[in-house]
């Protein structure tokens, strides 16, 4: 897929960088230290390959992506914060270079740019989706920060953080492509499904690598969930078929002793099967995308797109 579309990428990437031009030096320095830190870019690649699909011939794709980038981009610097996550993709964070206040500053700059860039396209759905889904974005955070050390968050409410804060910019990446291609609306449902089930299985497998990994191929510490009190599904399942000892491991670790417990919680972990059960789970939502792509046009951008989703699984990074 980065082969078909590296002409389209280039593009975005001149457009991410146009965005970040101030005349205040620290806005493009913070900005391009995390935007260029070796992110994957899923989600503009979910718009890009959808609109060549589709055969759209124009630019605004790539400051819509763009936009996508930035307001991904954004969050992730803000969310470092929170977390005080001194690394990110085998680098230190932002806020690890230059303290808490210019991540989160330059943040908001990344919002305020995205929302000027939205405004000039002109259109107001676009407009409404990408707005709404920066809402769900803020929200699905604010959950998250809710069920930090309870460990009796139950897989509802966990599927329904990853489906605000992770799969929330995919379906919005899978629409956005639909739209400004021209395309009816049951084209457009059908990128919005693929994107929102890519979206759900990327983050399961997140979740899965950050007890199952190599810290080489992760680029951040192990554990690091953990150490945070997150409940995510490898631990929600683990609880939910443990034995008492392990349940108590669990619960003592999210609840405050944190990453210092990490043993015992990955082998209570690994004697659940609960990385299986979530890899099943993420397999699930990717058939899930894949089917949603029948109908579209046959395209080799179509079948990177199958392949993307199958890669999502089956990463170690």
């Amino acid at each position: 897929l980065q082969t078909l579309l590296a002409d389209d990428l280039a593009a975005v990437d001149r457009a991410i960088h146009e965005l970040l031009d101030s005349d205040i030096p620290l806005i493009p320095l913070v900005g391009n230290y995390v935007i260029d830190s070796g992110g994957k870019r899923m989600r503009p690649m979910v718009m890009l390959a959808a609109t060549r699909m589709f055969g759209y011939t124009g630019s605004r794709h790539h400051t819509l992506a763009a936009v996508i980038e930035f307001i991904h981009t954004a969050t992730l610097m803000h969310d470092d914060v929170v977390d005080d996550s001194q690394q990110r993709r085998t680098k230190p964070t932002a806020n690890a270079v230059w303290g808490a206040q210019a991540p989160v500053l330059v943040g908001d700059f990344l919002f305020a740019r995205s929302f000027e860039a939205m405004v000039a396209d002109g259109e107001m759905r676009v407009l409404d989706i990408l707005s709404r889904a920066t809402r769900d974005l803020a929200e699905g955070e604010v959950l998250q920060l809710a069920n930090v050390h309870d460990p009796d968050v139950d897989e509802a409410n966990y599927l329904r953080v990853v489906a605000a804060k992770t799969a929330v910019l995919f379906e919005a990446a899978g629409r956005l492509a639909a739209i400004v291609s021209g395309r009816g609306t049951d084209d457009e449902e059908r990128m919005a499904t693929y994107g929102h089930n890519l979206g759900v299985a990327f983050q399961l497998i997140d979740d899965c690598l950050d007890y199952s990994a190599t810290a080489e191929a992760w680029g951040k510490q192990l554990g690091n969930d953990l150490e945070e009190g997150k409940p995510t599904l490898p631990t929600i399942h683990a609880l939910a078929n443990a034995n008492k000892g392990e349940r108590d491991a669990i619960r003592r670790a999210l609840e405050e002793e944190g990453v210092a417990l990490l043993d015992p919680v990955r082998a209570a972990i690994e004697r659940t099967r609960a990385i299986e059960y979530t890899v099943e789970a993420a397999r699930e939502r990717v058939e899930r995308a894949k089917q949603a792509l029948t109908g579209l046009p046959d395209t080799a951008e179509r079948r990177a797109l199958a392949e993307v989703a199958d890669f999502v699984v089956s990463r170690e990074y």
